[in-house]
């Protein structure tokens, strides 16, 4: 570039001011004058000359810098080591550089389609909109950039830059697939499988277990190591973890088919969680026994898999067996007598739209609560109609004067240290009165039905056992053991009792040793089975309801019986498990599901089964829960055919799972 250049301004500027100088000059000296003007003329045409010269030289300089610019330019777009084009409306190509042909191995022609290109890619909704996105095509991983070109003439062209990150990808993948994922396995039934056998039939059984788990880990590439007689500590590699996955962790039917002389089948609780970023070895161990409690909370023969952040649930086929020790059941009595001791006002409430079981535990503990002087006060939801009789009954009578109130009336009140009993529900939305659950920091937890992933958070204590008939029987047990003096009312006994004899379906469900053992001092208590009759009794209209969800129900040949209930019915909720307790009791059925309408807006689903198919499992599909054989949901915002689709087909599939695995079990045993 030439140095220097001046304008022809700055010269005019200057001979301007020497011509000046001269006419001043011309005042004193006419022959100076006179040589001066030639010189400047001289001058004045050598400058001119001169800055013609310099304008050519620039001129040329500039239409050199913009052809080399231009050159340069299209060089580097042509060797940019990614693809660029430019399509239009109909997804054509307008123009693309030479990548693009190195890619395909040829030239593609103008005018052709994108998707002929790669058929996978993605191109829908991004007309002139910024972005980016990511597509697999033959096992390889593209990157698109897309941006709008904006045009005159008005043409809606977009240009698309797009990226080979097929390595990156595979590295990223390979990287996730070796994340680690530790775990702890337990024999949840080691005191029941052991009793009575021999030391050598302990060790046998015991050597099969370790056996059986040692090829399993093998298989799977992962490292396992036995920490106490019934406890092992399992790693793995994300792979291996997805493997065992898709083989439903073939591991607790294997290990459930062995059994000593004693007959108890062996099974397997499972917690997995796989390793997260800034999460220490000691914070993924705690993360780890939480997931293992959280299966034996739900019954165990269970596998818990935290992946990605959400726990799932695997196995769950055996039923939850009845403990033979009531040690913590007088732990529990113990603890909760001093936390009642320490409260100035008790809070006891179940879950939303009470039945039998959950009016009838919130009742017992009010026993404790009165026991011990302590002001006690049950809540109850605004949908209650299965159980107003017992409620009707309770008013009339004095020593329940004042003791029921609603949720406002709850939230009204004022203490320092209160303490609130959840029963019949470990699930937070559930409960009668969520807002009353958040109010209060001491927070007890009593229920039967399996654990759920989503527990209410940060309790004091948490009762839940599965093996359980009811939350009435645990609660009985743990008055049974409170106070030595306590004595129950005949219509507290009997409240305890209706509870009882509706979760076990008057005896014929989930009954064991310490069920009847709880009947028996509720009826030494005075318990009146004759009250329970009249508590359960329904008018011509529901029993009409009942007759006509069961003569326009569907039979489906795997064993599965689908009703719906009138939307007109009584106590629709309560009437729905009845009908589904009575379609339970035809021939070749195994599960039965009822579908009621709560609300507009609301199904209400509830499920049975004989014992082979774990309804629970179904349900949580659904955002519900339950136990093994008794289950439900209740869905929201879904239209009632397309929901009963939806259930229907995910009952079947899960039916012929399981009699595909119970094939195999056969098969191999």
């Amino acid at each position: 570039m030439p140095n220097k250049l001046s304008t022809w301004i700055d010269i005019c500027v200057t001979l301007i001011v020497s011509l000046i100088l001269l006419v001043i000059l011309f005042q004193y000296n006419w022959y100076i004058f006179s040589g001066g003007i030639v010189l400047w003329i001289c001058l004045f045409f050598y400058l001119k000359e001169r800055s013609i010269e310099r304008r050519k030289n620039l001129k040329a300089y500039y239409e050199n810098v913009i052809k080399n610019v231009n050159e340069l330019s299209n060089y580097a777009l042509e060797q940019l080591p990614q693809v660029i084009m430019v399509i239009n409306k109909d997804l054509r190509l307008e123009w693309y550089n030479h990548e693009l042909e190195r890619w395909l191995k040829q030239p593609p022609e103008i005018g052709s389609f994108i998707t002929d290109i790669w058929p996978n890619i993605p191109i829908d909704n991004i007309w002139n909109r910024n972005g980016q996105y990511i597509f697999s095509q033959d096992n390889k991983f593209y990157m698109v950039i897309y941006r709008p070109v904006n045009t005159d003439d008005d043409s809606h062209l977009m240009t698309l830059y797009i990226y080979d990150i097929s390595e990156y990808e595979r590295f990223k993948l390979d990287t996730a697939m070796r994340t680690m994922v530790f775990g702890y396995i337990q024999i949840d039934n080691y005191d029941d499988v052991m009793q009575g056998l021999s030391e050598a039939q302990r060790t046998s059984i015991l050597f099969e277990v370790n056996s059986l788990l040692d090829k399993w880990s093998h298989s799977l590439g992962g490292l396992l190591r036995r920490i106490s007689d019934d406890m092992y500590v399992i790693i793995l590699e994300r792979h291996a973890l997805d493997l065992a996955v898709s083989e439903k962790f073939d591991i607790l039917d294997k290990v459930r088919n062995l059994h000593g002389d004693n007959k108890f089948p062996v099974t397997l609780s499972i917690g997995l969680i796989q390793s997260r970023p800034k999460t220490s070895m000691e914070e993924l161990g705690a993360l780890a026994q939480s997931h293992l409690d959280l299966v034996l909370g739900r019954g165990g023969d269970q596998v818990a898999v935290d992946l990605d952040g959400k726990v799932q649930f695997f196995g769950g086929k055996s039923k939850a067996v009845e403990k033979h020790t009531r040690v913590k059941a007088r732990v529990v009595a113990h603890a909760v007598f001093e936390r009642m001791e320490a409260a100035d006002v008790v809070f006891v409430m179940g879950h939303h739209n009470e039945d039998f079981d959950s009016l009838g535990s919130a009742i017992g503990v009010s026993r404790m609560a009165r026991q011990m002087g302590k002001p006690v006060y049950i809540i109850l939801s605004d949908m209650n109609e299965g159980v107003d009789k017992l409620i009707s009954l309770c008013k009339t009578d004095k020593d329940f004067e004042n003791l029921f109130i609603t949720q406002k009336e709850a939230l009204a009140m004022t203490a320092l240290n209160p303490v609130l009993f959840v029963v019949d529900t470990h699930i937070p939305h559930l409960v009668a009165s969520p807002d009353l659950l958040q109010s209060i920091n001491n927070v007890i937890v009593i229920d039967h039905h399996r654990r759920s992933e989503n527990v209410i958070k940060n309790a004091l204590l948490i009762y839940i056992e599965p093996y359980s008939s009811s939350t009435s029987e645990l609660v009985t047990e743990l008055l049974m053991y409170f106070n030595e003096n306590i004595k129950l009312s005949r219509l507290e006994a009997t409240a305890l009792y209706s509870g009882i004899v509706v979760d076990t379906k008057n005896f014929r469900v989930n009954t064991g040793v310490r069920t009847f053992d709880a009947v028996s001092h509720l009826r030494r208590c005075g318990a009146d089975p004759e009250v329970v009759h009249y508590l359960f009794r329904t008018d011509y209209e529901t029993n009409l309801a009942e007759c006509t969800a069961i003569a326009n129900s569907v039979f489906y040949p795997e064993g599965l019986v689908v009703a719906v209930c009138p939307d007109n019915a009584n106590s629709i909720q309560a009437i729905s498990g009845k009908i589904a307790d009575d379609l339970l009791g035809i021939e070749n059925v195994r599960v039965s599901i009822v579908f009621f309408r709560l609300k507009d807006n609301v199904i209400g689903v509830s499920a049975r089964s004989t014992g082979e198919i774990n309804v629970q499992v179904i349900m949580e599909q659904f955002g519900g829960g339950g136990h093994q054989n008794v289950a439900g949901s209740q869905v929201k915002n879904r239209p009632l055919k397309e929901l009963k689709q939806d259930v229907v087909n995910t009952t079947l599939s899960y039916m012929k799972e399981a009699d595909k695995n119970e094939s195999n079990n056969v098969a191999r045993s």
